[in-house]
């Protein structure tokens, strides 16, 4: 019988205690699950960051956004404390943190312009329209039809109003119906009351059969 040294009987003890083979098979899979769980939470914190930038910056970009939507909307405007028009649409945007602030009318507007005394002067109505605030310019497109006081009825694909000029003008086709005649011609200037005018080319008088 060998005997041995009392150290090498302790320190296969400790090697037997301490270092087992089942002991560090538990140690490194506790280890792995540890670090995947660490990267699973550094992906996801890493996610909500871009996530939160994302709707940071959507929220940020007011020039994009209107401060106003309104539907199915009429409204009255003064100018000076005297009402002076009339305005009737279905779905009105205004966006004034855009470099230019603006009016949007995307799915049409009808314009109504009074006198002094609320009598009714000229309508005007488009499929769509846009209005500059800063300059005070009116665009309106897609059947725009006018009408002035003296009833004579002015058609155009496309017409510019002038609230600062107070003139309305297009370079576009022009078909105007009087009460005894149609005149057609290319591009257009009239006071906004639409009383003054003149047609730039005409290309046509057709009197009104009765």
């Amino acid at each position: 019988m060998v005997r041995l040294p009392l150290a090498a009987l302790k320190l296969s003890n400790i090697y037997k205690v301490y270092i087992p083979t089942k002991i560090l098979c538990i140690d490194i899979k506790r280890i792995a699950q540890v670090v995947l769980l660490i990267l699973l939470c550094v992906c996801m914190m890493s996610c909500q960051k871009r996530s939160v930038k994302l709707r940071a910056a959507a929220v940020t970009d007011r020039a994009a956004m209107p401060v106003l939507e309104a539907e199915d909307v009429m409204t009255l405007i003064s100018d000076s404390g005297v009402t002076r028009y009339r305005i009737k649409a279905s779905k009105w945007r205004i966006y004034d943190k855009a470099d230019t602030p603006y009016w949007e009318f995307p799915k049409g507007v009808f314009l109504e312009k009074f006198n002094i005394n609320l009598e009714s002067e000229a309508t005007i109505e488009a499929d769509y329209a846009y209005y500059n605030e800063p300059s005070q310019l009116w665009m309106l497109r897609g059947n725009v039809k006018a009408i002035n006081l003296e009833g004579e009825q002015f058609e155009t694909p496309l017409l510019f109003w002038s609230q600062k000029d107070e003139s309305v003008y297009s370079d576009s086709s022009i078909v105007i119906t009087r009460e005894v005649s149609i005149v057609k011609g290319v591009g257009f200037r009239s006071n906004q009351t639409m009383t003054e005018y003149t047609i730039l080319h005409p290309t046509g008088v057709f009197p009104i059969k009765e």
